[in-house]
């Protein structure tokens, strides 16, 4: 876990991406109960407030990000995030929302082109003239999986 400024100068900690434990196997972030998962969950959750506002999410959308919370769920862990108790698969898909939005970050030099890039129509293979958002919006960890290792690949290779 790393913290770092965003655009707006708001320190932003950064859910830990998949790791390798001593004998090499990939190891998951943190899962539901553990000490990690309970210090997490409330920078996250407000983490993705802020980049639901941001890319204009109505709660039906936070809702399928998430994994599809009970409504009563969400507007708890919204009101009082440090009370929060997430399960490991809310906690990939966090992270993942978050790499995405950070990856939006550095390839676009307007933080509003960026904002807005996850509702347009992409030419690109993996998203088959579908937005980014569309494809999040499937409902599956893998969805968002996909299109945050689409923009990975977009930024460690350039546009072309």
């Amino acid at each position: 876990m790393s913290n770092s400024r965003n655009t707006f100068g708001n320190t932003v900690t950064r859910l830990p991406d998949r790791e390798e434990d001593d004998d090499g196997r990939r190891m998951s972030p943190p899962g539901l109960g553990s000490p990690d998962a309970a210090r997490l969950a409330p920078a996250g959750l407000r983490a993705f407030a802020r980049i639901a506002s941001l890319w204009g999410l109505s709660i039906d959308e936070q809702l399928t990000l998430l994994g599809a919370p009970p409504r009563s769920t969400f507007f708890a862990w919204r009101k009082t995030p440090e009370r929060a108790n997430l399960s490991r698969d809310t906690l990939e898909r966090i992270s993942n929302i978050l790499g995405i939005y950070k990856a939006l970050q550095i390839l676009f030099p307007d933080p509003a082109v960026a904002d807005a890039w996850v509702r347009k129509p992409n030419a690109a293979l993996v998203m088959g003239g579908r937005s980014a958002l569309e494809h999040m919006l499937a409902g599956n960890l893998s969805d968002l999986n996909r299109v945050r290792r689409y923009l990975d690949a977009v930024r460690g290779s350039g546009w072309g």
